[in-house]
């Protein structure tokens, strides 16, 4: 175990993908500047280590709602889509503000899951991807909730960094959450579920495990990180979920501890993108 952890100081190139819940205040929906700062100052601290280093953040619908004023979700897929417009541009800003207060460069790189259907499309992201780290930027990539709908039904942002880390070559992707890891069932409602600290392989028993256990991860739950974890690990990458509470779990992961739950990589050399788009 130690020397599975010990090993995730050595990667290069880290995905962090951050949920809406994770970056907003549980009370009001709004933004949580003292959250956001601190994550902010922590990527901006891995890249000084010189290793790239990815954002994949939700949030914009939920920033898009409190800006125009709705008190509850929006209900219909074109009011989704406009607080998703809003609520992207505003969301960026503030990524922004905070990297420029630490002398970098960030990037908005918007995606969707059929983007990468075509080779074309994929290899101009690949490219994009690898011009920004050239440059020194740290890209912030959000799913295009304007003009995708898939995505806003099912809650796909876990795939979605699953892919990205795919796309550029990431050796490590780390989920943060709003809840420990995996368990053997939903913690929330067996109080015998124990707690996995790491899965060597994704197979039909710890599939089983995430069905029907949503354990308050959103709209994708642990069927969607499950999913991600299998694209992540087959296209040579190590995952960890963990938990958001406290942004500093992102330092601890690189740093080698015991936190979360670790998925190990098991590099399929036959790895296609297009087999894990839906």
């Amino acid at each position: 175990m130690d020397n599975y952890r010990e090993l995730l100081k050595d990667k290069k190139r880290i995905v962090v993908k951050i949920g809406s819940s994770s970056i907003t205040h549980e009370c009001t929906g709004n933004i949580n500047y003292k959250k956001l700062e601190k994550l902010v100052r922590i990527l901006c601290d891995i890249k000084n280590q010189g290793k790239d280093v990815v954002l994949v953040s939700s949030g914009a619908i939920a920033v898009g709602r409190q800006t125009v004023g709705l008190n509850h979700r929006p209900d219909n897929l074109a009011q989704k889509q406009a607080c998703a417009a809003i609520g992207q541009c505003r969301l960026m800003m503030t990524y922004q503000k905070l990297f420029a207060e630490y002398n970098q460069m960030a990037a908005q790189v918007l995606l969707t899951k059929y983007s990468m259907f075509n080779e074309k499309h994929i290899l101009n992201a690949r490219n994009t991807f690898g011009e920004l780290f050239k440059l020194g930027a740290i890209p912030v990539v959000n799913e295009n909730d304007t003009v995708s709908t898939y995505e806003i039904e099912f809650g796909d942002n876990d795939r979605l960094s699953a892919l990205v880390s795919a796309l550029i070559g990431a050796d490590l992707l780390i989920l943060l959450s709003d809840i420990d890891g995996l368990f053997t069932d939903d913690p929330n409602v067996n109080p015998d579920a124990r707690f996995i600290e790491i899965v060597p392989c994704i197979d039909d028993r710890f599939k089983a495990m995430a069905k029907g256990s949503a354990g308050g991860l959103g709209t994708g739950g642990m069927t969607a990180k499950l999913a991600a974890a299998a694209i992540a690990t087959a296209s040579g990458a190590d995952m960890v979920i963990a938990n958001s509470r406290d942004i500093d779990v992102i330092t601890r992961i690189a740093d080698g501890e015991n936190i979360g739950t670790l998925f190990l990589a098991h590099k399929d050399e036959s790895f296609n993108i297009h087999d894990y788009l839906e």
